[in-house]
């Protein structure tokens, strides 16, 4: 949205030069402008002055003046000057035209040279031409002291209120008066269709609580302010008002409510550990501590590591310590700035509690589940999660069981699991009467290639089957989704926030009930399969954690990771979480990492919105721009939802995005209903069908044309579009795409049939010639002791420790007669440890794992260059079950006091 209106200012002002020149009529330029209108109205710049001027000089034939003021009004947005300069708001101020053509944007110096700007919502009663007036009696209000300047935008109506505060990512309070109307001032269909697929429903009803609810379930981090003219004591206590920053007597000073809007954007400004960071590294500082590198000393005297410090500046060695006094607060227990930060960070990403971590995801994920679960517990685990999960489990000695995602064989990658899969082994342990040692779920979401989780109807129809399940949802790749209205609900905490309101609501138990006396007493395990069930209110124990890698969506240092908590009986765990911070954190945490999670979240709080949608728009843009181009199209192509989710899990029957029969309507509805879901931002380019693989290709953009990327699958990479994108990047990937299709085009050109043939040949390897995805067998019974018969969860703890002991191990070499005759009589072969391929990038064996043909002749095919666990020179690491059981036995009570009596 936001790049899309740039564009069309930009053409605005090419029209208008066009008509400067003769090239084009006026009524084309009128008819770009009057198309604006609308969009602009929800905005302050241009706003009603400078675009009354505009019209004016169209109206008068002043095609030169026209041209020049499309152009200033275009170049101002695109380079956001409006914001640091009062003249570019002035229809009379005469800028130089070296002005005019300026479009540089603010330097990177410049943090502490001016005010955040950004604009508020005023929703008002008053007629539209009384909004100037209101506008400069709004900026008289300033003050030179003021930390930050905003400007108002007026609407008139709650539709125009709504639309106002999902197209434009500027607005970051909203003022909500009693009385005011409920339709748009404008004809504008598309904006009534995204209100109603947003979830407003079109029944007049225009109390302010009502809007601000509305405007919260889309962004909730905006600040509301309500004026009411009667009863404000009883409105302030209501306890729809949860969503009100505060009440105002609608007749009170003025300057009150700009003072209070001023206070809550600082309340989110405020960043408690890098502000006191920063106040540190001012201080004059004596350092008897073990950091050498703290102060700069032992840098910039030294003759040989001078340069080190000129390239990070003094302030990175200034506000380096080792201390956990003077206000720096300790990571492992923080009590001031660091505990104040997490609190923020907690009421920024709707959780309870938030721990920051400073060794990235992995350690959240192994944290969470050290604290969680305990030996003899069983978890339901997503076999193809990161790595740091399976080994939580070998640390905490839980059970695993095991589930699949759905594969795309073609692509050499894993979707994520269905939620059939999960019921049915959540079923089985039921059945085996094992149930109650279930306690964790531990999904992706979303998952490396971007499938999200339909989260909330996972987690109800868990609890349906049992109420106090724990969810671990690993969010490494889309923390930033919490800031978009259309990915939020597919988060943990988004969806926990909703379950919440659900069980406060009494329709849930007549929901419950109701469907109870559908399903009989008891119901079959089928029917309650195909059945989307609905959980006990009255039982539900709503445990939620999430962990959320904030430097790969957001503007944290790397390694800078968080792990959110929403869980109604943490209490019982508390203690867990601490020694389980204690087991995995640093005692040395980087103080700069610390402060990054800090500002990161104070950059969402107050510009995620905007942040992301223009993330997404980006994508989108890509998507287009490949799939469309007539060359590039024919070599690569960014698959749609279409091709990286089974239809059976489309339920909307939404495509793609680009399917020219896909409404706006359809894509929130598909976000909504389906079982999985495409995040946007995570782009599959196939490139296979160019004759590379990806991480062939990987290479060719890192080494010839300073593009980078993470992830490679056999035939595609991963493109990932973020806050830190823009359209330049975007023209860059275009054109080296054009250029490595026309260099193909020129190969087969000119290289005859011998180079079409080589060709076609390993694009049919690539494509065609692909390995079937292995899936998890099963675990060996020698670590199945205590498990069930009709459930498959093994001791990996147990597996993974006998590897230490090279007496019970072996190795077979994978290509040979030795590995063959074993799958065919046996022994079973039992993996002694993780072996993980890059790509795909999850472990396709594990420790107890008994090997299967499909595993052997998937390794065998791989053609990668990095497989974790796996010696090429010695071939297969594996177990040898007998000597483990013969050591057990002779270390079993019985065997000892026989040798006791022997002796």
């Amino acid at each position: 949205m936001h790049s899309a209106r740039l564009d069309q200012w930009r053409d605005i002002a090419v029209a208008a030069d066009a008509w400067r020149a003769g090239t084009k009529q006026r009524v084309d330029l009128e008819t770009a402008v009057q198309a604006m209108e609308a969009v602009e109205g929800f905005h302050a710049y241009p706003g009603p002055k400078l675009l009354a001027a505009l019209r004016d000089l169209i109206a008068h034939d002043d095609a030169g003046g026209a041209a020049r003021m499309a152009l200033r009004i275009s170049n101002a947005l695109l380079t956001r000057s409006y914001r640091e300069r009062a003249a570019e708001w002035d229809p009379r101020a005469e800028l130089a035209l070296d002005e005019v053509g300026d479009v540089l944007p603010p330097g990177l110096g410049d943090a502490d040279q001016h005010r955040p700007y950004f604009e508020v919502l005023f929703v008002t009663a008053q007629p539209a031409s009384r909004w100037p007036a209101l506008a400069e009696e709004l900026r008289r209000l300033r003050r030179p002291e003021d930390a930050f300047v905003y400007e108002p935008v007026f609407v008139g109506s709650f539709e125009d209120a709504f639309c106002a505060a999902v197209i434009n990512p500027s607005i970051i309070s909203v003022v909500v008066p009693e009385g005011f109307t409920f339709r748009s001032r404008y004809d504008a269909p598309v904006l009534r269709e995204m209100l109603r697929t947003l979830g407003v429903e079109d029944d007049r009803s225009t109390s302010a609580l009502r809007l601000a609810a509305a405007l919260k379930r889309i962004r909730p981090e905006l600040d509301i302010f309500i004026l009411s003219e009667r009863r404000v004591e009883e409105l302030a206590s209501a306890p729809a008002a949860d969503c009100v920053r505060r009440v105002f007597y609608a007749v009170e000073e003025p300057l009150e409510i700009h003072l209070s809007i001023l206070e809550g954007v600082q309340d989110r400004y405020e960043t408690p550990f890098f502000d006191n960071l920063k106040r540190y590294a001012r201080r004059p500082i004596g350092t008897f501590h073990a950091l050498p590198i703290a102060r700069g000393k032992s840098v910039f005297k030294s003759d040989w590591i001078r340069d080190m410090g000129a390239f990070y500046g003094i302030n990175l060695f200034l506000a380096e310590s080792s201390a956990t006094t003077g206000g720096l607060d300790s990571l492992l227990e923080p009590t001031g700035t660091i505990k104040r930060a997490q609190d923020m960070a907690a009421r920024a990403f709707g959780a309870d509690h938030v721990f920051f971590v400073t060794n990235g995801t992995s350690t959240s994920n192994k944290m969470a589940v050290q604290a969680l679960l305990g030996p003899d517990d069983i978890a339901i685990v997503d076999r193809n999660c990161h790595k740091s999960h399976h080994y939580g489990m070998v640390l905490s000695g839980v059970q695993p069981i095991y589930v699949e995602a759905f594969p795309m064989t073609e692509y050499s990658m894993y979707g994520a699991v269905p939620l059939t899969t999960i019921k049915r082994a959540m079923l089985a342990l039921r059945a085996d009467g094992r149930l109650e040692r279930l306690k964790l779920l531990d999904l992706t979401n979303c998952t490396f290639d971007g499938h999200m989780y339909n989260v909330r109807r996972v987690m109800e129809e868990c609890l349906a089957i049992k109420p106090d399940l724990i969810f671990l949802w690993d969010e490494a790749w889309s923390g930033f989704a919490r800031f978009s209205p259309f990915l939020r609900p597919r988060t943990a905490m988004g969806a926990a926030a909703e379950i919440a309101a659900w069980l406060r609501d009494p329709a849930s138990l007549d929901a419950y009930e109701a469907q109870q006396r559908d399903l009989g007493s008891q119901p079959s395990d089928k029917a309650l399969l195909a059945t989307r069930l609905i959980p006990d209110p009255r039982q539900v124990r709503l445990r939620v954690y999430q962990t959320n890698s904030t430097h790969k969506s957001m503007s944290a240092i790397r390694q800078g990771s968080m792990l959110l908590v929403k869980d109604v009986d943490f209490h019982t765990v508390e203690a867990q979480f601490r020694e389980a911070v204690f087991t995995h954190a640093s005692t040395s945490p980087n103080q700069q990492l610390i402060a990054s999670l800090d500002v990161a979240r104070r950059q969402m709080e107050l510009e995620g919105y905007g942040l992301v949608m223009n993330a997404i728009e980006i994508a989108l843009r890509i998507r287009q721009a490949v799939n469309t181009h007539p060359l590039v199209s024919r070599y690569f192509n960014v698959l749609g939802a279409e091709r990286m989710i089974p239809a059976e899990y489309r339920q909307s029957g939404f495509k793609d995005y680009l399917d020219p029969d896909a409404t706006w309507g359809d894509v929130v509805r598909a976000m909504r209903e389906d079982e999985f879901y495409l995040d946007p931002t995570r782009m599959t380019l196939v490139c296979g069908t160019a004759g590379f693989d990806g991480t062939q290709f990987k290479g060719l953009l890192a080494s010839r044309y300073g593009i980078q990327l993470n992830k490679t699958s056999r035939n595609s990479v991963l493109l990932q579009s973020n806050i830190n994108n823009t359209r330049s990047d975007v023209a860059h990937l275009i054109r080296v795409l054009v250029e490595i299709a026309r260099d193909i085009e020129n190969r087969l050109t000119t290289g005859g049939d011998a180079e079409r043939a080589a060709f076609g040949a390993r694009v049919k390897s690539l494509m065609t010639d692909v390995p079937d995805l292995p899936n998890f067998s099963r675990f060996h019974q020698s670590f199945r002791e205590g498990s069930g018969d009709s459930t498959p969860e093994g001791d990996i703890r147990s597996a993974f420790f006998s590897a230490y002991d090279p007496s019970l191990c072996e190795y077979v070499p994978l290509f040979g007669p030795d590995c063959d005759r074993r799958l065919r009589e046996g022994p079973e072969m039992v993996s002694a440890n993780f072996v993980i391929p890059y790509p795909p990038g999850f472990p396709i064996m594990v420790p107890g794992q008994v090997l299967t043909q499909e595993t052997v002749d998937f390794m065998r095919k791989l053609d990668v260059k990095e497989i974790h666990g796996y010696e090429k020179t010695r071939g297969l690491k594996l177990l040898k079950p007998d000597a483990i059981a013969a050591k057990r036995k002779a270390k079993s009570p019985a065997a000892a006091n026989k040798t006791s009596r022997a002796a």
